[in-house]
């Protein structure tokens, strides 16, 4: 194979990654086809079986690269906003908001794969890649696991909801409701909420 083929079927391989790591999110595992996602970047069925070696293989590979975006994005929050308690509640804000639910390809993770990952039928690869992504966003949302396990939890359950019930008052209330007590000096992290709306992608500022 030529340096030239080698490196287009290592670009054709990051695209592919980068398509499903969306797609899955926006659709669901099941709801993409291996042809739909190759047709989607100009490609054939045929092509991706030289990449990879199965769709599960594919699943774990584009949630891994959900999740590394996720880590960097978290990183840039930190850097971004001066001090990691504003940090945090710069994603609290964005994460309970219209733009998050409206866009699950784009949004976090955590949320885009938990049905998928619930329905997987028996532990491995696709779920530990999973686990090990959720873990590392609660240690950042914050040092104590044992609080930010609870606040991962109540964020990517309220998004389910307000996805789910999208189009009704029932979601806008899901959202409002759930940033209020999160942010309440009686909630689990008082005192987080940071201001400003920040967005969940590569281009986050």
């Amino acid at each position: 194979m030529s340096r030239v083929s080698q490196a287009q079927a290592i670009e054709n391989r990051r695209r592919a990654v980068a398509a499903a790591s969306q797609l899955f999110r926006e659709r669901g595992v099941n709801g993409i086809s291996v042809a739909d996602l190759m047709k989607s970047i100009g490609l054939t069925t045929g092509g991706f079986y030289k990449q990879f070696p199965s769709k599960e293989a594919l699943i774990a590979e584009a949630a891994q690269a959900a999740f590394e975006d996720l880590d960097l994005l978290l990183a840039k929050f930190d850097t971004t906003h001066g001090d990691h308690d504003t940090a945090r509640g710069a994603l609290v804000d964005f994460y309970l908001s219209a733009e998050h639910r409206d866009q699950p390809g784009t949004g976090c993770p955590t949320a885009g794969f938990a049905g998928d990952m619930a329905r997987e039928p028996t532990p491995g690869e696709v779920r530990e890649t999973y686990a090990a992504g959720v873990e590392e966003f609660a240690a950042w949302m914050s040092t104590d696991a044992s609080q930010g396990l609870p606040m991962v939890a109540t964020l990517v359950g309220a998004i389910l909801l307000a996805r789910a019930t999208a189009g009704t008052e029932l979601s806008e209330k899901i959202l409002e409701s759930t940033h209020k007590a999160l942010t309440a000096p009686h909630g689990p992290r008082p005192g987080i909420l940071g201001t400003g709306a920040v967005r969940l992608g590569p281009d986050a500022t």
